[in-house]
C-alpha cells in the first residue's frame, strides 16, 4: 500500500478495510473459482450481502504452464468515488495476494471511475 499517496483518514480506512476484508468461496470448477468479497461498511446495494465478486480463472496451457486471469467486480457504488481509489486499490492487492499468491495474473477490477487492470509477474 503506497502510505505516502494517502491521507491520514484514508490510510486509517484502507487498514481497518484490509483486517475486515474476508471471502466465501461460492463456485470451484477444474478452471475457475467465484469468490464473494466482503469489506466491513460496504455492501451490494441490491442484495444487502457481499460488496463484490472475485473470478479466477486457469487457462491450462499444456502439462507445466497455467495462465491466470482474476476479475474483481466491486458493487457497492460507494466504492467507485474517486478519492477510494487507494482503498480499492490496497484491497485488490489483498486480495490477489490472499486468493492468487505469487502466480502470475491478468487483472480487470471493474469498480465504476476505480476500474483498471494490471499484471501481477512474480
Amino acid at each position: 500500500m503506497a502510505d505516502f499517496l494517502m491521507n491520514p483518514e484514508l490510510k486509517r480506512i484502507t487498514e481497518e478495510a484490509i483486517q475486515g476484508l474476508t471471502f466465501t468461496k461460492n463456485f470451484r470448477s477444474a478452471t475457475a473459482e467465484e469468490w464473494y468479497l466482503f469489506l466491513p461498511g460496504y455492501r451490494d446495494p441490491q442484495t444487502e450481502g457481499a460488496c463484490g465478486k472475485v473470478i479466477i480463472h486457469y487457462d491450462l496451457m499444456g502439462n507445466r504452464e497455467v495462465s491466470i486471469n482474476t476479475t474483481v467486480i466491486l458493487d457497492d457504488p460507494k466504492l467507485y468515488d474517486p478519492t477510494l481509489h487507494s482503498l480499492v486499490y490496497a484491497v485488490v492487492d489483498e486480495t490477489i495476494n490472499r486468493l492468487v499468491g505469487y502466480a502470475n495474473t491478468l487483472l480487470s477490477v471493474h469498480a465504476g471511475s476505480n476500474s483498471y487492470s494490471a499484471e501481477y509477474v512474480s
